[in-house]
């Protein structure tokens, strides 16, 4: 899977990045900048992707757009096919947000669980 740049194997239904809501993007950068030394790349004005300590790719991103702490963090699982996930998804209790839809290098879907957490399934481009 191509996460922040560089291929990596895929993992299938692993957990394999976290994004963290953010009410004040740069607010957010600097916070996490200044109290872990995090890095960032700058996709717009809404998301930066968390850079990895390893050196490539990505560990998380920071979600802009005013959405605030209010959800926690989303938690993001690897999926080989995004739509059978969301099959077994649906058919094991959980409650899909809507369909599963494109994002810049991939698709993917948000649920929420039996006890109420969101969550997302997420499959790169590189991983079909």
């Amino acid at each position: 899977a191509a996460v922040g740049g560089y291929h990596r194997p895929v993992t299938h239904h692993a957990i394999a990045y976290v994004e963290i809501p953010a009410a004040d993007l740069e607010r957010a950068k600097d916070f996490y900048g200044s109290a872990f030394g995090w890095e960032f790349n700058d996709y717009s004005p809404d998301y930066a992707g968390i850079r990895s300590a390893h050196g490539s790719g990505e560990m998380g991103g920071l979600a802009g757009g005013g959405r605030g702490g209010s959800d926690g963090p989303l938690v993001l699982v690897e999926s080989d096919d995004v739509d059978a996930s969301a099959r077994a998804v649906t058919e094991a209790g959980g409650v899909p947000d809507g369909d599963v839809y494109a994002y810049p290098g991939g698709r993917r879907f948000t649920f929420m669980d039996p006890d109420g957490n969101r969550l997302g399934v997420f499959q790169s481009d590189h991983s079909a």
